[in-house]
């Protein structure tokens, strides 16, 4: 049985900044405006991290912009919503987390169904060096593809 899934929202600077060791899907707590506003593109994922406290997860300072029509009912944009997983799957996580120095950020939003899913992703920092060695294999990768082109025309 195959799913709907669209994408809403990309958080791209993770790819550039994180190595994800691992992915892992999770629904999110929303109220009715805030699903609204999400189905109309107002929502951003940058600068968003996911927080564990209390055995439940938090994801923090994920923007989602107040829905046009929703007066009273608009709730603070930058408010924490929480993350909707298996209680050995947070713990697994805060384990994870707190020995080996790694990080959860949201990776995306998107629709499967009629649910809006996040990817979260377990990451490790990227130094420098390493940045600078994922840049210099994409553009070689870039050079090839185009050399090939060229050659196949």
């Amino acid at each position: 049985m195959a799913e709907n899934i669209k994408t809403i929202s990309d958080n791209r600077q993770v790819r550039h900044e994180y190595f994800i060791l691992e992915s892992i899907e999770a629904g999110i707590e929303l109220t009715g405006t805030e699903v609204k506003s999400i189905r109309q593109g107002g929502v951003n994922l940058r600068d968003s991290w996911i927080e564990i406290s209390d055995g439940e997860a938090y994801v923090k300072q994920m923007h989602i912009s107040p829905y046009e029509k929703g007066n009273i009912f608009n709730k603070d944009p930058l408010r924490e919503r929480r993350l909707l997983m298996h209680k050995r799957e947070i713990l697994r996580l805060f384990g994870q987390v707190r020995q080996g120095g790694l990080t959860l950020i949201p990776v995306s939003l998107y629709f499967k169904g009629s649910r809006v899913k996040m990817q979260v992703g377990l990451c490790k920092g990227k130094k420098l060096y390493d940045k600078r060695a994922s840049m210099a294999e994409r553009d070689a990768k870039r050079t090839i593809d185009r050399e090939i082109k060229e050659r196949n025309r």
